[in-house]
């Protein structure tokens, strides 16, 4: 089994309540593998996003220094 950080969150009810509601329909075993699965999709759907952002950082501190 992989190593687990334990991260706390405070969600919305009507968030929580939506994710309890698939855990109950079989969509996910637990709140955790929900969560885990959800933050995995949210994080490979963006990487493209946080590169480029990271990658124009880079450029603009190239062309105009630190500051």
């Amino acid at each position: 089994m992989a190593a687990t950080t334990l991260i706390q969150a405070e969600l919305p009810p009507e968030l929580t309540d939506r994710a309890r509601s698939f855990v109950e329909e079989g969509w996910a075993a637990d709140l955790n593998e929900l969560l885990a699965e959800a933050l995995r999709r949210f994080l490979e759907s963006h990487s493209g996003d946080l590169t480029e952002a990271m990658i124009q950082e880079d450029v603009n501190w190239g062309l105009h220094g630190k500051g």
